[in-house]
């Protein structure tokens, strides 16, 4: 049994309308060897690209999905049951075969979740291709399914009279990067929830699922639904068989690669020395939220702060985190008291794993931070803060690299 597929001239890739926060062609690296790229392709175009590639086989995202099998001689079965085709693979006498890989992605992603839906209500978000893989799966699950659309019987006005129902699928982009955070429904009015799944991958974590962890509920990003439908197309693509048990170790792999390491902490606590060193050590591009506010304004903190206040800074420095935020695989330096506005969690929190460096009050840079006149007061009101924000806490009181190589340790 193969787990990794040979290089060989055949190229392959991902067609779709607007591509630019794909992960495929980093998934499909560690599955194969082969050359994967984007295909970003407008409705009108989609025929001669269609009709005149050159690749030996693709995928096929938002909004193709159903259009494609049109162009497609045989289908799969399953891509026949679910009215939509992901996967297309052309053979050597120039015929394509359409496949629906989603459907083993998702029915992947329900398993992880360990929850038996059999007589029990599950809301689908979004009627489009990739609802209807969903759909199908859930179904056969035993699950009662209801679609939730824009207009019709159900949909986003009377969704509480599914208040029942213990699955929610978002199969919509509401939420997508760079879209986010942005939620399509306000899981407060559902009463017997126990999971949350949403097709979106970037960023990591959706407003969506964001409220379903604060309430307590199980979740699942399309990830892992990615990995698993990417490695189902290889096999197509390759004729080879991939041990199922890769889905897992890629998944963490790839998460812990794309999500950003941001850091936060008192000023002067060395979070952008910090933060450049290790943007050295991994190659992942580094940011300051500081420096990013004077390219912005023009100005540094400290001048926004004298001339207009504190508040007026914190809007500033909420729009810029914003923007940083929604990158993928970076490290992200903030102000140190980015903590002290509440609406800056889920921005940093969506796409990243943040890291508290605590340094001892002695060791704090002061000089040009009008906030760090008074730094007992300061840490007494922050540490809390700095503490319910960190995924992880590391010691700050010694050189920058020793911090920086704990950091990678940690994660």
């Amino acid at each position: 049994m193969k787990n990794v597929v040979g290089f060989e001239n055949k190229k392959y890739g991902l067609l779709g309308e607007h591509l630019p926060h794909s992960f495929s062609p980093l998934i499909h690296s560690y599955f194969a060897h082969y050359p994967y790229e984007l295909y970003e392709v407008q409705r009108d175009k989609l025929e001669k690209w269609v009709k005149n590639n050159d690749l030996a086989g693709y995928n096929v995202t938002i909004p193709y999905k159903a259009e494609i099998m049109k162009y497609c001689d045989e289908l799969s079965d399953t891509a026949k049951k679910i009215g939509a085709v992901n996967t297309v693979l052309k053979r050597a006498d120039g015929t394509l075969f359409g496949d629906n890989t989603d459907y083993f992605g998702f029915s992947c992603m329900i398993a992880k979740l360990g929850i038996d839906l059999r007589g029990k209500k599950a809301v689908v978000l979004g009627s489009g291709g990739a609802s209807k893989t969903v759909q199908t799966v859930l179904s056969e699950q035993g699950a009662k399914v209801v679609v939730i659309f824009r207009q019709g019987d159900d949909n986003y006005d009377n969704i509480q009279k599914h208040k029942d129902a213990v699955l929610i699928v978002n199969a919509t982009p509401v939420g997508m990067y760079p879209d986010c955070p942005k939620s399509p429904v306000d899981l407060k009015v559902f009463e017997s929830l126990q999971a949350v799944c949403d097709l979106i991958y970037n960023p990591a974590k959706t407003a969506l699922l964001m409220q379903a962890e604060s309430m307590g509920i199980k979740t699942s990003n399309g990830l892992l639904m990615l990995v698993a439908q990417a490695k189902r197309a290889v096999e197509i693509f390759r004729s080879v068989e991939i041990n199922d048990g890769l889905i897992d170790n890629f998944t963490a792999k790839i998460a812990d690669r794309v999500l950003n390491i941001v850091l936060i902490g008192m000023p002067g606590c060395g979070k952008s020395t910090v933060g450049k060193i290790l943007s050295e050590i991994t190659g992942r591009a580094f940011a300051d939220s500081d420096e990013e506010i004077f390219k912005k304004t023009g100005k540094t903190p400290a001048q926004i702060i004298e001339n207009f206040g504190v508040e007026e800074f914190r809007n500033i420095e909420t729009e810029v985190l914003k923007e940083l935020s929604k990158e993928s695989g970076r490290i992200l330096a903030t102000g140190g008291g980015a903590v002290t506005v509440s609406e800056n969690y889920p921005l940093l929190v969506q796409n990243s794993k943040i890291v508290f460096i605590e340094r001892d009050l002695s060791l704090l840079a002061t000089e040009g931070r009008p906030l760090s006149q008074n730094l007992s007061k300061l840490y007494e009101e922050r540490l809390p803060l700095y503490k319910a924000f960190a995924d992880a806490v590391v010691d700050g009181n010694r050189d920058a690299r020793a911090v920086a190589e704990d950091i990678i340790e940690v994660f």
